[in-house]
């Protein structure tokens, strides 16, 4: 904690050496943000690839469903049974139960981890290709710098890019 307080002020410091500079030039500077979660999530072709992802979702979610019920009956089962069945039959049938039940965990969590990372994979390649487009936009309007939305403390309507992104992006992957 003490070293980020540091570099905090250290780059405080820099900044306030610098900033005369900076307002000197001000009038040469153009700054621009995009706001890259809209902008990935309003493509076309996040859309369309989303679109399979939430439909293949949907259908494990179905298969998870059967095998929890499934679970659930034998545990009804193991529940009801568990007053005449020997003691030996009966710890069978809980480790069984035992096994079953962590296999079923095993496979949400996998399933869960897939999905995730076929998301993140999807938003990743999306990212990749829109700073191309926003790097083409930031050259072509002669634009200082364009930042990502969720660092920008204020800024004039007219510097967010994201809109202008969005349709250079669907226009170049239609």
């Amino acid at each position: 904690m003490h070293m980020k307080k540091m570099l905090a002020v250290g780059f405080l410091a820099l900044f306030v050496c610098f900033f005369p500079v900076l307002e000197a030039r001000a009038d040469n500077i153009a700054i621009g943000f995009v706001d890259m979660q809209k902008a990935i999530t309003s493509t076309k072709e996040w859309k369309k690839e989303f679109a399979t992802f939430k439909n293949d979702f949907q259908k494990e979610k179905g298969v998870i469903s059967e095998k929890e019920k499934a679970i659930r009956v034998e545990m009804e089962e193991l529940n009801k049974q568990g007053f005449v069945l020997s003691p030996e039959l009966k710890r069978q049938k809980e480790e069984a139960f035992g096994k079953n039940k962590r296999e079923f965990e095993r496979y949400v969590q996998d399933r869960n981890d897939e999905f995730s990372k076929r998301e993140k994979e999807l938003a990743d390649r999306l990212g990749k290709k829109l700073i191309k487009i926003i790097q083409t936009i930031g050259k072509e309007k002669k634009i200082t710098m364009i930042v990502e939305q969720n660092t920008v403390f204020y800024s004039a309507v007219e510097a967010d890019l994201t809109e202008q992104v969005i349709k250079a992006y669907d226009k170049a992957n239609p």
